[in-house]
């Protein structure tokens, strides 16, 4: 299939979940597909055809960095407490990017950490059990490395995902 076809379905669902969640007040399960999909377009990564390898992407920088893909649908911004899907820990991965969409389901942050900042962030606070964490404990943790309004953020575009700042 075609990148052009996959970009006119994931728009074509992108269109459906919003309208859904509309009527119904109910999320259809589809965010971490759309979030998978604009993280390999926006950071150039290679999806992963293996879902049982504990990562969703590899980075095409040269490094062949195992990356972890989250989304997150942000609906109202005043809500606290939103979290991000359980983190794979017993898995092998290098970093994990978190993908926030708006209400109509389109990306508009991409967050980056990685693996060690995130078992940190785990390991200093005792609700984070089973790789559990908050969307704003995330982001106080991870860089952020593209925005709708700049595209790919200039910085994040010279560092390799494990590259310490």
């Amino acid at each position: 299939m075609s990148v052009f076809a996959v970009d006119k379905l994931i728009s074509e669902a992108r269109r459906l979940a919003a309208e859904y969640r509309r009527a119904t007040g109910k999320s259809l399960p589809i965010s971490s597909e759309i979030a998978r999909h604009d993280a390999c377009v926006h950071l150039e990564l290679e999806p992963c055809e293996q879902e049982a390898a504990g990562y969703d992407a590899i980075s095409r920088d040269g490094s062949e960095q195992r990356i972890q893909i989250k989304g997150r649908a942000i609906f109202d911004e005043s809500k606290s407490g939103q979290r991000i899907g359980q983190l794979k820990l017993e898995q092998d991965w290098d970093a994990v990017v978190l993908v926030l969409m708006d209400e109509e389901f389109d990306s508009f942050e991409i967050y980056q950490a990685r693996r060690d900042e995130v078992i940190d962030a785990l390991h200093d606070s005792p609700r984070n059990k089973r790789g559990a964490m908050s969307v704003a404990r995330f982001r106080n943790i991870a860089r952020l490395v593209w925005t709708r309004e700049e595209g790919r953020l200039e910085e994040a575009s010279r560092l390799p995902f494990n590259n310490p700042e």
